[in-house]
């Protein structure tokens, strides 16, 4: 059974020789957060694709917008879980850390989607497309099996992890060196690519594998019964988990009516489901003062979102023993009472039938997945010969961090996809345009 005592560690990752047990070390967790805060990778999130295309006329939610506010909401439901846990257990505030749950999930919460490429989701599916079934398809005899799987199952969340622990070139040892349970809270699913199967989830990759056991050992992560290969999760990453499927449900519904996907009443009737008398009633007197419909909108967000971290809390709260003998199953989301549950379903079928196949946002995966495609392979090209004269004109484009003129093909082409996955939406079309003589520097 793990426990809070190991699993709340300020241990950094890559810098254990100096660790020290000091008062101070309550500050960690904040010091992870405003180290996230002030990367660039963190930066970059501004001009990569949440839902709906970047930029409009309407501001609408990008990859940094939408992890700013999984990152309050995670914050609220870690202080909550942190002040029901000690209710409880008392001698836990003394005996601890757990008074820092708040900090380690808000912190978790902005790197969560660090990992992701351009154009959202669509892009880990263009990455794993191009290998599985596309021009990429024709290098799988020259590389590792497991590196192999890796990439025809390219996953964002792994990227995540690789992006904050491996040293890149020029850069300190350990990458952002985070403490151990702020990297443990973003594995959502704590095992290897090759036993994924067809969902394609998994929490690192090969090349991390040690990284990540390495954790696991030092926080007392288990092993699952029966399950040789597979970690249990950390407990906080069920609540990072549902910090970021709250938003990402309610914001894409916000964002939807914004761009007049969803009509008022649409959007409406979708929230209201969520409330109880009381607040439906409170809901009519409030807009009866507030005309303007979006903020009646967002009045209904966030009474919304409160009252999912009070359930989120009471779940993962009554079910502490068993999440931390690793046997929980299912998210907190699937736990809802039944309302909020009901609720919270018919919205993601509404998401998925008028959202996500909107006009828009199908375009943008066909442009991002053309865009991938033509990138990767122009660079898978020009490692495989790189003393060609076009082959050194791109490689020279590449960021001396990554280590893109390795002798090892496998680390080339796993360099590759750490140029590509860390683009922007804009700089990805940019370097395509050009790359296709589309458009040139300004002279």
């Amino acid at each position: 059974m793990m426990n809070w005592k190991q699993l709340l560690s300020t241990k950094r990752f890559g810098l254990e020789d100096i660790h020290k047990h000091t008062a101070k070390n309550r500050t960690e967790f904040q010091r992870d957060y405003d180290r996230l805060i002030f990367s660039a990778p963190f930066r970059r999130l501004q001009n990569k694709t949440q839902v709906f295309p970047l930029p409009g006329s309407v501001f609408v939610h990008n990859r940094l917008t939408h992890s700013l506010e999984v990152s309050c909401v995670g914050r609220s439901l870690g202080n909550a879980v942190s002040q029901e846990l000690i209710k409880r257990d008392p001698l836990l505030e003394k005996e601890t850390l757990i008074t820092e749950i708040g900090s380690i999930i808000a912190a978790a919460c902005l790197a969560h989607d660090l990992g992701n490429p351009p154009f959202g989701h669509s892009g880990e599916q263009a990455i794993s497309s191009y290998f599985s079934e596309g021009e990429g398809s024709k290098i799988k005899k020259e590389l590792n099996t497991d590196f192999w799987q890796d990439i025809i199952h390219f996953e964002g969340n792994a990227n995540a992890l690789r992006l904050l622990t491996h040293q890149f070139n020029g850069r300190r040892e350990g990458g952002f060196a985070m403490t151990y349970s702020t990297l443990a809270s973003i594995v959502k699913y704590p095992y290897e690519s090759f036993i994924a199967g067809d969902k394609s989830k998994f929490g690192f990759f090969y090349s991390e594998k040690e990284s990540y056991i390495k954790i696991a050992s030092e926080l007392g992560i288990i092993i699952k019964e029966n399950e040789p290969r597979r970690y249990a999760r950390h407990p906080l990453v069920y609540l990072v988990e549902a910090a970021d499927d709250i938003c990402y449900q309610l914001m894409d519904i916000e964002d939807a009516h914004k761009l007049r996907i969803l009509s008022t009443t649409e959007t409406k009737e979708l929230l209201l489901n969520y409330l109880n008398t009381k607040q439906l009633d409170r809901a009519k007197h409030v807009f009866n003062i507030v005309s303007d419909t979006n903020e009646q909108i967002a009045y209904l967000r966030s009474t919304i979102i409160g009252n999912l971290v009070k359930e989120c809390t009471h779940i993962f709260t009554e079910n502490e023993a068993t999440i931390l003998n690793g046997n929980f199953e299912g998210d907190l989301i699937s736990h809802l009472p039944e309302r909020s549950k009901n609720a919270y379903n018919l919205c993601k079928k509404v998401a998925y039938s008028k959202i996500y196949k909107a006009k828009d946002v199908v375009d943008i995966e066909l442009a991002g997945y053309k865009i991938i495609s033509t990138l990767l392979n122009h660079y898978i090209s020009a490692i495989q010969e790189p003393e060609k004269a076009y082959s050194k004109l791109l490689i020279n484009r590449v960021s001396g961090q990554y280590d893109i003129q390795s002798g090892d093909f496998n680390q080339r082409v796993q360099a590759v996809l750490d140029f590509v996955s860390g683009m922007t939406d804009i700089y990805a079309l940019d370097l395509y345009r050009k790359i296709n003589g589309q458009s040139l520097p300004a002279i």
